[in-house]
């Protein structure tokens, strides 16, 4: 699977801890979420963030690693637009997940709009505003 990463999942010597198989693809932005501080980093919608790809066969350690089973981050699943489609030979398929962090949780000035988890949230968000992945060439 493919991620899109913007925090400490940036780091190679991070991700090698962590996993054993995977891949650290181009330089990527995601258009329409920037990156906010909290005790980690997590994202907010509006603006863009420069980040990378990583490829990984390893995704249920990376839930593990981000919290997702107690809610601390969501896996959200963002296309990756049209343009990026040749950028980026590990790309494998139309979308890549990010992480996105619960705001409260993780103590950051980030407000999303609506009721509920941060997943289902997120996921509108994503969906309704056009959130998506690019090339870093644009």
């Amino acid at each position: 699977m493919d991620v899109f990463v913007y925090g400490t999942l940036t780091d190679p010597d991070r991700v090698e801890e962590l996993l054993t198989d995977y891949a650290f693809g181009g330089d990527a932005v995601l258009e329409g979420l920037h990156r906010v501080e909290g005790v980690y980093p997590t994202l907010a919608p509006g603006g863009r963030v420069a980040g990378r790809l990583l490829a990984t066969t390893e995704i249920d350690r990376l839930d593990r690693y981000e919290g997702v089973g107690s809610g601390l981050y969501a896996r959200v699943d963002v296309p990756v637009a049209d343009s990026f489609a040749e950028a980026d030979e590990l790309r494998k398929s139309d979308t890549v997940a990010v992480y996105i962090g619960d705001s409260a949780a993780l103590d950051a000035s980030a407000e999303w709009p609506g009721e509920g988890p941060i997943a289902v949230r997120a996921e509108r968000y994503v969906r309704e505003r056009g959130v998506r992945v690019t090339s870093d060439r644009g």
